[in-house]
């Protein structure tokens, strides 16, 4: 963490002193001038020992002299290493002190923003009402629960109080996990990557990291006693699904090395171990698992380097082992669902050995046990109508699609017709349901009612999304700027509620249920119940959408690349403001893993775009929004063409005078992190500073010599670099090994913990190279910027990192 050095207040001389003027004035301006005290020399950047190592592969020879960095089992280097660590900070500390004040200023903005009662809005599953919050004091939120049949009138967890009925001297609240208590009980830290309630609400199976060991623990809750369960106990469990109606758990546990390779079933209240189900001993094959959304099975994931699969399970008899029921090529993505006696799978796989552009929907019937199952297509395909996301309950299957930019949910009543040939939607009686205006981002909710014909959805715009799950939806739209909606669509009626949607500018949250919501329901039963071939655009719905474009504007462009590639760009400014060629901006960029770029609404950038700045988000090669090939044209091999676009939409910003060419500053994170430093090494006069946040920056070293356990996806995505045409690519891009000799650079702040999947080894050891290659310039700093884990469960510390990389870009940008 940095620590803030108190600046100095500036004192001016008293108004008598500037207006009053004698003969002794003139006298002492005859006098020689007193000399200025000398200025004090700007901090002086670490230096750190060089240890060179070579490397030799394909013929090639290189030399890292800062390798010694990632020697983690090296007791010398880690002491080497400490002391590096502390002269980093002390540097950026000296360097950003003369902005404490503009980081207080900064912090009390960003801090205001905050919800000052943090609570999901409440989710209905059968009787209960499922929803988290914060209470007052406290670090980390409590999970709990509310009969529906008792709360007509919930509002939110502050009504009734602490979830006390004063009229009825009952509590009807109840805690089921405390997060504050397991941060007790695993030294302080209380982190959470799966939770499951089964689905007879009877338990509640989750998974806690335990820090000393690096790894997540299994633990299994009673919900009715609060009571931790003797078994099943787990070390390094990923996944989790319930079986027979709750009274038996699947879990999934990595080996050494932190793959996923073993399926475990436990039977609750038995005696005896847990049951190996599955034990995949390749080291290239890895297992998830995920229940069919009516727990009638168990789908088990195998994905390999080879191939991908799909084995079933019985959910009512997990024991009686699995069968495979589907096979494709290696890393496709699949989701498998079960409806009335269908499966239906959705996926992106080859097919007739072709690659597919998109994703379709398959079903087979479950009670096919011919030698090789048969899987038809649902759905004729159709070019201008793109299905991009699938959702089902035990009514309506829900489509999230694409048509001609625009996005659209559509409701498909079930169960399909019992015919072979795919189908034609609107021959299916379907119900696009009604969206705002200039929508560009959908998200559907946990759903886990089945039963319910009530889906909940998320719908944002470019620059305030927040996803639960990634659609692939296309975001660079033009649209006004409006805060998350969290909606529920009753998929009977057509009624669409607004559960939940914050107001920005008064930062305030409104979290509506029950009877109390009665004023913003919108009945579009009738208007929503146009066909697709008769309304292809949907409906729109209007009013009650918290609509700031007002106040900000949002502008789509389409960015031509080096090889003449259409590349999406948005921008969101301040009405205020406007842009031109005097604007300061902010480029985003990511592009790896075919993944969104992410466009949520920051307490940052409300406070970069209200002083004047752009906010741009280039949707590089290599990310989502668009098909299958969008993402293979910037990986591996052709990850050259994710920088190149990357550079393109800095260019073009420059050029049409959106900003001023010389205050145009980047962003990225992770991945984003080894585009952003690899368009730098490109073109360094193009950028005037950059925020890295724990960016991949070495990947030749990181992909030959894995310091933290890879996945295969990782080396899908950047390449493999025993293959020779990988490995010239690898060495193209890589940020740490193309640092320009005697060049300028852009300032850049490097965020990084020893805590992150790219190691803090990788941002100093950029950072040490950088600043030996290229001309150093004080104005132009190189600064490293380690955060602690507390950093990422704080939202006040997590205000504070933000202020000081959103001072270090109006330092940087506009000194």
């Amino acid at each position: 963490m940095l620590r803030l050095v108190a600046a100095r207040r500036r004192t001016t001389p008293p108004i008598s002193f500037l207006i009053v003027r004698s003969a002794h004035q003139r006298s002492a301006a005859r006098k020689p001038k007193l000399k200025s005290p000398p200025s004090t020399p700007p901090p002086t950047p670490p230096n750190p020992p060089k240890k060179p190592e070579k490397t030799t592969l394909h013929g090639e020879t290189w030399e890292d002299p800062y390798i010694w960095m990632s020697k983690l089992t090296d007791k010398v280097a880690m002491r080497h290493m400490d002391m590096y660590m502390e002269q980093e900070e002390k540097y950026t500390e000296a360097v950003m002190s003369e902005t404490e004040r503009l980081q207080s200023k900064l912090l009390s903005e960003m801090a205001s923003r905050l919800a000052p009662d943090l609570s999901t809005p409440p989710l209905k599953w059968g009787p209960w009402l499922y929803y988290r919050r914060v209470e007052e004091g406290k670090q980390f939120p409590v999970l709990c629960r509310r009969l529906a049949s008792l709360n007509e009138e919930f509002i939110s967890n502050k009504l009734p109080s602490a979830g006390f009925d004063f009229a009825s001297g009952k509590k009807i609240e109840q805690v089921l996990v405390d997060y504050n208590k397991e941060a007790e009980r695993l030294g302080g830290f209380a982190y959470e990557e799966v939770s499951e309630v089964s689905p007879d609400h009877h338990y509640i199976a989750y998974t806690m990291y335990d820090k000393e060991n690096d790894f997540f623990k299994l633990c299994v809750r009673d919900l009715n006693t609060r009571s931790l369960c003797d078994r099943p106990q787990a070390d390094r469990v990923t996944n989790v699904a319930w079986a027979r109606n709750g009274k038996a758990l699947l879990y999934v546990v990595t080996d050494q090395h932190k793959r996923p390779c073993k399926v475990y079933c436990s039977l609750l209240g038995a005696s005896g171990d847990d049951v190996l189900l599955l034990d995949e001993p390749k080291d290239n094959a890895y297992v998830n698992i995920r229940h069919t959304k009516d727990f009638r099975f168990v789908a088990v994931h195998k994905f390999s380097t080879t191939s991908s699969k799909v084995l079933l399970l019985d959910s009512a008899d997990p024991l009686s082992g699995m069968r495979l029921v589907w096979e494709g090529e290696a890393f496709v993505h699949c989701i498998v669902e079960h409806h009335r006696g269908y499966l239906f799978l959705f996926t992106d796989a080859a097919k007739e050995g072709q690659l597919a552009d998109n994703h379709y929907l398959l079903r087979s019937p479950v009670g096919d046990n011919s030698g090789q199952r048969k899987w038809e297509h649902v759905f004729v395909d159709d070019p201008e109508q793109i299905i991009q996301d699938v959702d089902f309950c035990d009514s309506h299957l829900v489509l999230g699609m694409r048509k001609h930019k625009r996005l659209q949910l559509c409701a498909v009543p079930l169960p399909l017709p019992d015919q072979k040939e795919p189908l034609r939607l609107e021959e299916l009686s379907p119900c696009l349901l009604p969206l705002p205006k200039h929508v560009s981002e959908i998200s559907p909710g946990p759903n886990y009612d089945y039963l319910s014909s009530t889906m909940r959805f998320t719908i944002s715009s470019p620059v305030v999304s927040i996803f639960q799950l990634i659609l692939g939806f296309n975001q660079s739209l033009p649209c006004p700027q409006m805060p998350d909606a969290v909606v529920d669509y009753d998929l009977s009626t057509g009624k669409w509620t607004m559960v939940q949607q914050q107001n920005l500018l008064h930062d305030r949250t409104r979290i509506l249920y029950g009877k109390a919501s009665s004023s913003i329901i919108i009945d579009n039963s009738e208007s929503a119940r146009s066909s697709v071939s008769s309304n292809g655009e949907g409906c729109e719905l209007g009013g009650n959408w918290n609509d700031l474009s007002e106040f900000y504007a949002c502008e789509y462009y389409d960015v031509s690349s080096h090889d003449g590639v259409m590349v999406p760009l948005t921008i969101v400014y301040s009405n205020r403001s406007g842009k031109g060629d005097q604007s300061p901006a902010l480029l985003h960029g990511h592009g790896a893993y075919g993944e969104l770029l992410d466009k949520r609404w920051r307490s940052d950038l409300k406070s970069l775009l209200d002083r004047g700045w752009v906010i741009a988000y280039a949707d590089v090669r290599g990310g989502g929004g668009r098909d299958k090939k969008w993402h293979h044209d910037g990986r591996r091999s052709r990850k050259y063409n994710s920088v190149q676009d990357f550079i393109s939409c800095a260019k073009f910003l420059a050029n049409e005078k959106i900003v001023h060419e010389e205050k145009l500053a980047a962003w990225g994170y992770s991945a984003g992190g080894l585009l952003v430093a690899s368009a730098i090494n490109f073109c360094p006069h193009l950028f005037r500073a950059a925020v890295l946040k724990v960016p991949f920056l070495d990947p030749t070293n990181t992909l030959l010599h894995p310091v933290l356990p890879l996945l295969p996806v990782d080396y899908e995505e950047f390449g493999y670099p025993q293959d020779f045409e990988d490995f010239q690519a690898l060495r193209k891009f890589s940020p740490y090994d193309n640092i320009q000799q005697d060049v300028l650079y852009p300032a850049v702040l490097v965020s990084s913990s020893f805590s992150t999947r790219f190691g803090v080894w990788e941002a100093a050891k950029w950072a040490a190279r950088v600043r030996e290659r290229t001309i150093y310039d004080p104005k132009r700093p190189i600064l490293l910027n380690l955060v602690t884990d507390l950093v990422h469960e704080n939202r006040y510390l997590q205000c504070k990192e933000l202020a000081i990389e959103t001072s270090f870009l109006l330092k940087m940008v506009e000194s």
